[in-house]
């Protein structure tokens, strides 16, 4: 039996697929076919709708086919009313970043970390893709260990400013990095306690000591601390990258800081001192620095002593030398005090012996 309708019925039933489409609205379709300049759409009208290649992606380079994908539906923005060939033109592109700037907001909103890619090295900073919107980072907001960056790299950031309107979107990777080290300080300063050994890397060497990374917190290496031998200056013995083996000596939960000393994590020269010097002994040392008030003369290994300004003038007088760091001479041990690493020297009665 064949239903009939009637014209009312027929043109209620005409209305319903009647889609009257106009620009500005968002539309979902199916991708039918690939042109060279684009791709065909279905969006269930009776008219057809083309997405040119400039509103498929942000990236120019990009085609039709290697972001839509054929008999997939997607959202897209009717960008023109239907024309007298009752075609629309969409854009694909315009939808997807209006999606992206919308999450974005809410990554802000959370404080969350996002990966970026780096799209162009600039003067002030960098420029990076975040899916389709561009975005910048000043130079000032990249930790230090982000300096050095090329084209395609990724990297994480927070956003700072966000304003869609403006096509405005500046991001921090400092931010992060300060972030990640806040909750690093927080667990590593939770873990240690004085009289550990742990092991950390050189990071950075100063006039005064150098900083060794221990578990990413940056912690100092007095210059007093490297060995029980004088050192001149950290190069001496360190070097940047070198992975050495410390003793935390001090903990500062207050001030954030931790202290470190290498020369405790070897055998102390004072008892080996204690064992086999006295006062009165007659020992051959080696002049390590000279200062105004005398000179400084290793005894043993890693144990120095000091000869008073009035007996190295007296020595220097009697044998008509000056006296130089390197110098072998004969002394004579004075005073010992092995607790407070103390030892005086004199010159013995007899004749000094002096050697390069």
């Amino acid at each position: 039996m064949v239903e009939k309708y009637s014209d009312k019925d027929f043109d209620e039933l005409l209305a319903k697929y009647d889609y009257s489409f106009k620009r500005g609205d968002i539309v979902k379709g199916v991708v039918c076919a690939y042109e060279s300049d684009g791709a065909i759409v279905d969006i269930g009208s009776k008219s057809t709708a083309f997405v040119p290649s400039y509103e498929v992606s942000a990236d120019r380079k990009a085609k039709a086919e290697d972001v839509l994908e054929k008999g997939v539906e997607y959202e897209f923005l009717i960008t023109n009313d239907c024309d007298e060939n009752g075609k629309f033109n969409l854009s694909y592109k315009k939808v997807h970043l209006a999606h992206t700037w919308a999450e974005l907001a809410k990554v802000k909103e959370a404080d969350e970390t996002i990966a970026v890619v780096i799209s162009q090295v600039v003067k002030g900073g960098l420029i990076v893709d975040v899916s389709g919107v561009q975005g910048f980072i000043p130079q000032g907001q990249l930790c230090a260990r982000e300096t050095i960056c090329n084209v395609g790299d990724k990297i994480d950031v927070k956003i700072l400013t966000l304003d869609k309107s403006q096509n405005n979107l500046i991001l921090s990777n400092r931010k992060v990095y300060e972030t990640n080290m806040a909750e690093t300080r927080k667990n590593v300063f939770a873990q240690i306690e004085v009289g550990q050994v742990v092991k950390g890397e050189v990071v950075r060497i100063t006039d005064f000591g150098a900083f060794v990374n221990i578990g990413g917190v940056d912690c100092l290496l007095p210059l007093s601390q490297i060995s029980w031998k004088w050192v001149e200056h950290p190069t001496d013995l360190l070097k940047v990258g070198q992975e050495i083996n410390v003793e935390i000596i001090d903990v500062d939960h207050d001030k954030q800081r931790i202290s470190l000393s290498l020369k405790n994590t070897e055998p102390d020269p004072w008892i080996k001192a204690e064992e086999e010097l006295k006062e009165g002994d007659i020992k051959e040392g080696v002049v390590t620095r000279i200062k105004g008030f005398g000179a400084f003369i290793e005894v043993l290994p890693g144990v120095e002593a000091l000869l008073p300004q009035s007996a190295l003038a007296e020595l220097q007088n009697e044998k008509n030398i000056i006296v130089k760091a390197g110098d072998k001479i004969d002394t004579k041990i004075i005073k010992f005090n092995p607790k407070d690493k103390r030892i005086s020297l004199g010159l013995p009665t007899d004749d000094v012996s002096i050697s390069e």
